[in-house]
């Protein structure tokens, strides 16, 4: 029996393949190339412009350390901005604390939030009816120069990587608005690629925020299908470091967020870990 395979095209010289026992859409949105299969191993696969961006099975990892992290940094984060994943897995991770009151999601392609509500339910649930969740189809560039000054505590920008409809959310211009828009102890967090491959975009990005935050750093989580090691998570903040805390306050502040039991990578020591980098990955921090 012959089967289809499908290439992930993000490196030149280097490929991954999923087999597509099924392909469940094929489309071309106004953006960019959307795909998604079905594959015996991952479950649905999610693709756009031929770069993974999401699996059933591993989802969690990237959601949850993307989401856990600098919410639970931050400490009493009420009002939460997400630029992009419209998958839903980070809108349904962050309604998952009960402490936030407001959380606004901004996708500029409407097209793969509407066929991951209808192929991907699995990994948004049912956040899109959550009443604390506003999602916008629409440009998170210009929200979020249009927004108030100071009217969020975090920012989770969960783009693909710096090229195509995803290469102006790593510009100097976004880090310039999205410190305004943020609160004087505010928090960003974005996915800076696999730094084993893309040194280069971790390097770019933190020197580019680092123009606009006292404190610039990343965590790592262990995506398997983000393949080349580590996928880093860059951090940063209007106040100092923000990370250096306790196992004790990190394990206290989830619990009053009720997120006790319902994760499944990360947990207070994780987190703590994650912000322990090779050097590797380190030399490439301002």
């Amino acid at each position: 029996m012959s089967f289809k395979w499908v290439d992930e095209t993000l490196y030149p010289a280097w490929k991954q393949s999923f087999r597509a026992d099924r392909e469940i859409v094929h489309k071309k949105s106004l953006f960019q190339d959307i795909r998604i299969i079905e594959n015996e191993e991952y479950g649905k696969v999610l693709f756009l412009d031929g770069v993974t961006q999401i699996t059933e099975k591993d989802e969690f990892v990237y959601q949850e350390m993307l989401v856990h992290v600098p919410l639970l940094t931050h400490g009493n984060a009420k009002r939460v901005l997400i630029i992009g994943a419209g998958d839903g897995g980070v809108l349904r991770r962050v309604l998952q604390h009960q402490t936030v009151e407001k959380a606004v999601m901004v996708e500029i392609d409407g097209d793969v939030v509407a066929l991951s509500k209808e192929f991907l339910p699995e990994i948004s649930k049912d956040c899109w009816n959550d009443p604390r969740a506003e999602v916008i189809i629409g440009d998170g560039i210009q929200y979020v120069a249009d927004a108030p000054k100071e009217s969020f505590d975090v920012i989770i920008v969960d783009s693909t990587d710096p090229i195509g409809v995803g290469e102006v959310l790593f510009t100097d211009d976004f880090y310039r608005n999205a410190a305004r828009i943020l609160t004087g102890d505010g928090l960003i967090v974005n996915q800076c690629g696999v730094p084993f491959m893309q040194a280069e975009e971790l390097r770019e990005t933190s020197l580019r925020r680092k123009k606009f935050f006292s404190y610039v750093s990343a965590y790592v989580a262990a995506v398997p299908t983000y393949v080349g090691g580590f996928m880093t998570l860059g951090i940063a903040g209007k106040k100092e470091n923000q990370t250096n805390q306790t196992v004790d306050i990190i394990k206290q502040r989830a619990k009053v967020a009720k997120l006790e039991g319902l994760t499944r990578y990360w947990s207070p020591d994780v987190h703590m870990a994650s912000f322990c980098l090779p050097p590797y990955i380190k030399e490439n921090l301002p």
